[in-house]
């Protein structure tokens, strides 16, 4: 593996004098340039991954482009990135895309800002304790061994589809203490990819435009914004009428002791109202279960191209869980979780290669320097985990699937954000280990019982919207293990 670069390797794309300070606020950054003024934002919306790749290839560590008006920065160095979701966070904050999410779940923890954000985050954090998490394994546990048995020996299905509806149940299940319907898991589901649809369409220069038109489209978008409402709403109504709700430590319950206690105290530095309270379910509702599905079908599609990979992974599990075969009912526990170090390898590469949130992005409050230029007030940061994860500089054969890379000792010497799924800084996924724990469970169940093997000729393609999706899902046949 070569030697991550220090900072002072950081490519300026052959300035002449890397050290300089910038002249002036309008020099930039070397970049794609177009005469018309939307091209380049209509070649991100249609392929977002390889216009950044190219940028990176041609142009190195920052590169500068247009979208329309609006000033585009592309940094691809850990340093850079540290620098912006760490070391000066505060002179940064989310860009459009949280803007356009916010029309479906508000003023939730993902789209919050500053002071109201540190709140949130502080009222949310003990749903995610260690102990709180290790009380939701064997609920996990139990989720996907149901999945497992719904499957028949030989069925062919998406598998995306399924990893919806199993980390769908999770996610209702742990955090918000109800248990959801096959049906409306198929409604949330659909309603999902409409809104991700809305959300690509948003991102386009005549998608305010859009939006206000009586199109079909908009009305499935209002259709799906009321499914999840009312599912929302329908669990904070039973949680809130239910007895004994102080003694439960699940999300929804304690939203709303949050909000009695202000009720009772009369706090107004955060007011959590209903309003609010759905606002936070609705967050972690779909964040909670659309990033998982998406890194549980890139890992079983994976699976399904890397035998040798599968085998070992299968002799793990045999080794520390048990054999299947002589007990349908075996599970691993919270005891089995830090043995199985080959099946956290086998995930943390598949999020390597696709990780669910595949780029960041950031505007710039005021000027920002960064690798000697002026990044102007104003401007869009773009950092993407899809590229950084595959950056030759910090992983040999970057695209291929070797999950022994997280056990060498190189390893250890890697920038902190050459791999960051779950982003970092203030603005770091709260669920983390929640979704270590809930991939590796998953995994262990479902492969231990089940050979998962791509259907011959379908077609498996990158969607990468506000999470990276398979395009078309991913077809596959499951053959039970003997």
């Amino acid at each position: 593996m070569e030697r991550p670069p220090a900072d002072s390797d950081i490519n300026q794309n052959q300035n002449p004098n890397p050290n300089s300070r910038p002249r002036s606020a309008t020099k930039y950054p070397p970049g794609p340039y177009s005469m018309l003024p939307t091209t380049l934002l209509f070649k991100f919306i249609n392929d977002p991954i390889n216009l950044l790749s190219d940028c990176v290839q041609k142009y190195g560590d920052i590169c500068h482009f247009k979208f329309g008006r609006q000033h585009i920065y592309l940094l691809n160095h850990p340093d850079l990135i540290k620098d912006v979701l760490v070391t000066n966070n505060h002179k940064f904050v989310k860009s459009r895309g949280t803007q356009i999410i916010k029309k479906v779940v508000g003023e939730g923890l993902l789209t919050s800002e500053g002071k109201i954000h540190s709140m949130q985050r502080k009222a949310i954090q003990p749903v995610f304790n260690p102990d709180r998490i290790k009380a939701y394994v064997d609920i996990m546990a139990n989720l996907g061994l149901q999945t497992s048995y719904r499957w028949k020996d030989g069925s062919e299905f998406d598998i995306h589809r399924e990893m919806m509806q199993l980390t769908l149940a999770i996610v209702s299940k742990t955090l918000f203490g109800s248990d959801i319907e096959e049906q409306k898991a198929g409604q949330v589901a659909d309603a999902v990819r409409v809104l991700v649809e809305y959300f690509n369409r948003l991102r386009s220069p005549f998608g305010e435009l859009f939006e206000k038109l009586p199109l079909p489209s908009n009305r499935r978008v209002q259709r799906s914004k009321k499914v999840l409402d009312d599912i929302i709403y329908k669990m904070i109504s039973q949680r809130r009428n239910e007895p004994g709700m102080d003694g439960r430590v699940d999300l929804l319950s304690m939203l709303l002791g949050i909000m009695q206690r202000q009720s009772a105290s009369g706090e107004t530095e955060y007011e959590m109202d209903d309003q609010q309270v759905r606002d936070q379910a609705m967050t972690l509702f779909l964040a909670g279960h659309e990033t998982m599905a998406n890194a549980l079908t890139w890992t079983f599609y994976m699976l399904s191209q890397n035998p040798a990979i599968e085998r070992k992974l299968l002799q793990e599990l045999e080794a520390v869980v048990g054999n299947v075969a002589a007990d349908e009912s075996i599970l691993p526990s919270v005891s089995h979780i830090p043995k199985l170090t080959y099946t956290e390898t086998v995930f943390r590469e598949s999020m390597r290669l696709y990780p669910p949130a595949w780029a960041l992005g950031r505007k710039t409050l005021q000027d920002y320097e960064a690798a000697g230029y002026t990044i102007p007030a104003g401007s869009v940061v773009i950092m993407s985990q899809y590229l950084m994860h595959r950056d030759r500089r910090y992983y040999d054969q970057p695209d291929s699937f070797v999950p022994e890379r997280w056990l060498s000792e190189g390893i250890a010497r890697l920038p902190r954000f050459s791999y960051f799924p779950f982003g970092g800084g203030p603005r770091s996924c709260i669920g983390e280990p929640f979704a270590w724990t809930e991939g590796i469970l998953m995994i262990a169940i479902i492969a231990h019982r089940w050979k998962i093997r791509l259907v011959p000729g379908h077609n498996v393609a990158l969607l990468p919207a506000v999470t990276l999706r398979p395009k078309y899902g991913v077809l596959v046949k499951a053959e039970r293990r003997n």
